[in-house]
């Protein structure tokens, strides 16, 4: 590019020369716009001028030759080797429209408030699997919840996925280790669910309250919830596994309303402390320290329509280590219960 003289225009307006240089070469830099006018290269009606100088309607300013503007290089993955043979090991289903993960418990599916760099949206650049896109998330689970999780490889699919995850026929069922043995043990919480402000600056410590069906028109951010449970098996009163199917979706529905029956899900710190009510052994949702201290839920299957064949299909993924080691110490038994309990509810 050769040397200009430009004229600044009338509907330009009056202002620093460096942001009328920006407006007109956006993909020059504002140093670079900087040292030009340092070394004389920019000159407004002739004379030497500074980057914060103004100019106005009429003057002309004299522009050097300038690189041309380069393409967007693309980006690196920042994916670490050992994290992308990781998240690629937690694929459990892959077509050429969707990928489905086994997310391991402690990575959080998006960055937020506390969540780090490292979480399954970023390194879905090492599921791209030879698609110039990384797959996008079209569901969510807690950080600390494993289990059977969908991304989507083309935005086509992104919203066939998410409308089918509104569809009838889907249906989520999650695995937990509960304090006590709920009785009834099979039924429904319909519990609103309402967020409590965190303690920290960013919000960390939310949590969710449960507010009684026939109180929800007294607390009107409170938002509508069901959760469908039935009692897989249990150890006497002080624990039992359970079958957990979401009818709704609202932030940890699952754990508040366990915890609003008084029977937290193994492991959940924040809403099975030691003050919140336990109908098993009293011991909040530790059981003494016998188990591990890990939260004991896991999205054990999805059945949805496929957003292309449209065939009703269910993912279900293996229990995480910790779970396992649980199911093992009391002998429960993957093949010794339905897969879907709730088929005829």
């Amino acid at each position: 590019m050769s040397v200009q003289l430009l004229t600044v225009a009338a509907e330009e307006g009056e202002q620093r020369l460096d942001r009328w240089f920006k407006r007109r070469f956006p993909h020059v830099t504002q140093g670079a716009v900087e040292k030009m006018c340092r070394t004389g290269q920019i000159r407004v009606d002739g004379g030497r001028a500074k980057a914060s100088d103004r100019v106005a309607p009429g003057m002309e300013i004299r522009v050097p030759p300038l690189p041309d503007a380069e393409a967007p290089r693309p980006r690196e993955s920042r994916v670490s080797k050992s994290d992308e043979q990781m998240i690629q090991d937690c694929v459990i289903f892959r077509d050429e429209h969707m990928i489905v993960l086994n997310k391991p418990p402690g990575l959080p599916s998006q960055g937020g408030s506390g969540q780090g760099d490292r979480h399954v949206d970023g390194l879905a650049e090492a599921l791209k699997f030879g698609y110039k896109e990384k797959p996008k998330l079209v569901h969510r689970l807690d950080k600390d919840t494993s289990g059977v999780l969908m991304l989507a490889r083309t935005d086509r699919v992104a919203r066939g996925l998410s409308e089918a995850l509104r569809h009838r026929n889907t249906r989520k069922i999650y695995w937990a280790a509960v304090a006590g043995v709920p009785n009834p043990r099979q039924g429904s919480v319909k519990y609103g669910l309402m967020k409590a402000p965190g303690h920290g600056r960013g919000g960390e410590g939310e949590k969710m309250l449960c507010v009684h069906p026939a109180k929800m028109a007294d607390y009107p951010d409170a938002k509508r919830a069901q959760t469908d449970f039935f009692t897989l098996w249990f150890l006497g009163s002080r624990l039992s596994w359970m079958a957990l199917s979401p009818i709704t979706g609202r932030t940890h529905q699952l754990r508040a309303h366990m915890a609003e029956l008084g029977h937290p899900i193994i492991g959940d710190g924040k809403y099975g402390g030691s003050g919140q009510e336990n109908l098993g052994d009293g011991w909040g949702a530790t059981l003494g320290g016998e188990l591990s201290r890990k939260l004991h839920l896991h999205a054990r299957s999805l059945t949805v329509e496929h957003p292309v064949t449209k065939v009703l299909t269910t993912f279900t993924a293996p229990l995480p280590e910790h779970m396992a080691r649980t199911w093992a110490q009391f002998d429960w038994k993957e093949g010794d219960v339905p897969e879907n309990p709730f088929r005829d509810s």
